[in-house]
């Protein structure tokens, strides 16, 4: 009789970030040139800190690029080495290397759930959100990698295989026209605007959004990112103002916390044809839960890279299709491809436009990757590659915390040798 395939076990894991100014966003689509369009280039962005003037004209003052890369290698016994990355920089490197690392060297990389169990429940203390769940989300995405690659196929083959031939792509963008000249086959606008800008702010937002709809036309999907900026009263009054107009829906316009929020602007909004969305800035399937029993949104945006990898997101993307619940991830690039080719219920990519003037084509992770996939005629494409099909640059990267590999085989060594179980008993 035939044996199955030996697996490797992990046989250490690296943290690393980029420190210093490199000119390059990396996995932190926020740390941009100071006249980049997402850091108000174009046009100002809303932001939750906008209510306060000496942070309001660029997002960059505030720190939102404060933390930077994250970028992950876990390392099997073969050599075979799986990528990960996220927003975390050094202080994701330390959660990584001291803590998250001891659930994983020595582990068989097909247990992704007994890893992502154990990482979760030891960061509970100081975690659920945030930080430490990014880094657990770099690490879970570094494992998907890893064992696509000992499989030798793809990730979405192994969360089940296509779900559709091709996946169409919208882009969030400064220049919705070029947007649509490039193929996309919808686009999305920051808001300009915040309460605090007043009856003045509000008439530019119209005014804003009115233009844009002028150049693209009428049949253009075209959507209004408000970045946690608005309160329920505001956004209320904006969707109708620009109900009118076309608006195909309006994002995170509370803050993420703001759940009571949510539910009532969809009440005020009962009968409106703008559609609502968030999530970007949710982690884990807990929070997703509360957004779902609610029903307060018609879409909800993880980022793949943010809240848990795609371990955690497949269970959201599931709990998601109970309630006809739409799942269009926020940017994440490759690592939301994946999952949304393998999911009915994703029927729609992000591509947000990371070159300077939003005026070409620039991979999302900048020079991380040098071969990641970039959008074609309104369409992703994924090449025919094992794991997430891309190769990580280190050539800006530095391990701020390393380890001696006889730690990494200490802390292996416990994991491949722990005692088994002899006497059975009830579980609960």
């Amino acid at each position: 009789m035939s044996s199955t395939k030996k697996f490797p076990r992990i046989k250490c894991v690296r943290a690393l970030c980029q420190q210093g100014a490199t000119g390059d966003a990396g996995a932190d689509c926020h740390d941009v040139e100071d006249s980049h369009w997402l850091n108000c280039g174009l046009a100002p962005v809303a932001t939750p800190m906008s209510c306060h003037p000496q942070y309001a004209a660029t997002r960059k003052s505030w720190g939102i690029n404060a933390l930077g890369t994250l970028a992950v290698e876990v390392e099997a016994e073969d050599g075979t080495v799986g990528v990960g990355v996220t927003i975390g920089g050094e202080p994701g490197c330390y959660i990584v290397e001291k803590h998250l690392s001891r659930f994983v060297e020595g582990q068989d990389p097909r247990d992704v759930e007994l890893m992502w169990d154990q990482m979760f429940r030891a960061t509970l203390n100081y975690g659920r959100k945030g930080l430490p769940i990014q880094a657990i989300s770099a690490v879970d995405l570094a494992l998907w990698d890893l064992l696509g690659k000992l499989r030798n196929e793809p990730v979405y083959a192994m969360l089940g295989g296509k779900a559709k031939d091709r996946l169409p792509v919208y882009s969030t963008t400064g220049r919705p026209d070029i947007a649509k000249y490039l193929g996309f086959v919808g686009a999305k606008i920051p808001c300009p605007y915040g309460p605090s800008d007043g009856d003045e702010g509000f008439r530019k937002n119209v005014e804003f959004y009115k233009g844009w709809r002028e150049k693209v036309g009428p049949d253009f999907p075209l959507s209004l990112d408000c970045y946690m900026a608005l309160t329920v009263p505001y956004a209320t009054k904006l969707a109708r103002a620009l109900e009118p107009h076309g608006l195909k829906w309006m994002e995170e316009f509370l803050p993420p916390d703001s759940y009571d929020g949510y539910k009532q602007v969809r009440e005020n909004l009962r009968g409106c044809n703008v559609l609502l969305t968030t999530g970007e800035h949710e982690y884990s399937r807990y929070r997703f839960r509360q957004l779902l029993e609610s029903r307060c949104v018609d879409v909800i945006q993880p980022d793949i890279t943010w809240l848990g990898g795609v371990t955690e997101a497949r269970r959201v993307v599931a709990m998601a299709s109970a309630t006809d619940t739409l799942v269009i991830p926020h940017g994440s690039s490759v690592y939301s491809y994946h999952l949304q080719y393998a999911f009915s219920n994703c029927p729609l990519a992000e591509y947000i436009n990371m070159s300077h003037s939003a005026d070409k084509l620039v991979p999302y992770f900048g020079g991380l990757f040098p071969d990641e996939p970039l959008p074609k005629n309104g369409f992703i494409d994924l090449p025919d590659k094992p794991g997430f099909g891309v190769t990580l640059d280190k050539s800006k990267l530095t391990r701020p915390y390393t380890r001696d590999e006889e730690e990494s085989r200490v802390q292996a060594a416990a994991n491949a040798s722990r005692k088994m179980p002899e006497k059975p008993k009830f579980p609960f």
